[in-house]
């Protein structure tokens, strides 16, 4: 699917400096920087559901090691 991105001067010289410095094209730049934004945020929402349930899971233990 294509799309259109507008950049302007300072966008433009870092997606040159990452394409140039990963030897890949500024397609592929922006892809990657995508692709890892979305991995970071999915981990970070993954690990806030884990710690959550965690945390509902150990209450009583939690309390009770915070009363000591």
């Amino acid at each position: 699917m294509a799309m259109t991105l507008r950049t302007d001067p300072e966008f433009e010289a870092a997606l040159a400096f990452l394409a140039g410095r990963d030897g890949g094209s500024k397609q592929e730049a922006v892809r990657r920087a995508v692709m890892e934004r979305a991995e970071r945020l999915g981990h970070r929402d993954r690990v806030a559901a884990l710690s959550a349930a965690a945390k509902e899971e150990w209450s009583e233990t939690l309390h009770k090691l915070g009363t000591v």
